[in-house]
């Protein structure tokens, strides 16, 4: 009996890991999606200094400004970044989990006065898994009736991307039949002032 007494509670304890191991199930890898998310909230709080490294002579006045980024106002499920160009305060990158992958919004202000502009709240949802270091946001339905009410079609075929690369860099970009943008910021090198 004392055997029996000493290998029951042994026994049991086991019994009682393995069944607590089923009931938790095998661990769940992240997707392309929560990786990227993760690799983008590691840089919340700070600001870095991009250039832009396209050639499009749409851009010529980006060329010319200080562009600023500051990852900031993180939360699990959305992260807000506000990008500088020059004194020019009135954009924010919004990049939100959604149910099936990830949003992109842009969140545009008048510069003058900080109310919404015309041209507010426009981006759109990945359609694919992408990558833990480049996801992708071709223009959704509701940003597509946006720019047509404002004289803006030529941006209802737009894509655009970020991309994280650790200990490298961020980059914006934005794609459509003849137009490429892209900003890239060291992340190497925090901004302190």
């Amino acid at each position: 009996m004392k055997t029996l007494t000493l290998i029951a509670p042994a026994f049991a304890a086991s019994v009682g890991l393995a069944l607590s191991a089923c009931a938790t199930g095998p661990a769940v890898a992240p997707t392309p999606h929560d990786a990227f998310f993760a690799n983008l909230s590691a840089l919340c709080g700070q600001r870095f200094e991009g250039r832009v490294t396209t050639d499009d002579a749409a851009d010529a006045d980006f060329r010319r400004q200080r562009l600023v980024m500051h990852v900031r106002d993180c939360s699990p499920t959305e992260i807000r970044i506000p990008f500088q160009v020059g004194d020019d305060r009135s954009r924010t990158w919004v990049i939100t989990r959604t149910d099936t992958g990830l949003r992109l919004k842009h969140d545009h202000r008048d510069p003058d006065d900080g109310h919404t502009h015309a041209l507010h709240w426009y981006g759109g949802d990945t359609t694919s898994a992408g990558t833990a270091e480049r996801q992708e946001f071709p223009v959704d339905a509701d940003s597509i009736a946006l720019f047509n009410a404002n004289n803006a079609t030529v941006s209802t075929t737009n894509v655009w991307a970020v991309e994280v690369h650790p200990g490298r860099s961020y980059v914006y970009e934005l794609t459509r039949p003849n137009r490429l943008l892209r900003v890239e910021f060291d992340t190497t090198k925090p901004l302190t002032d």
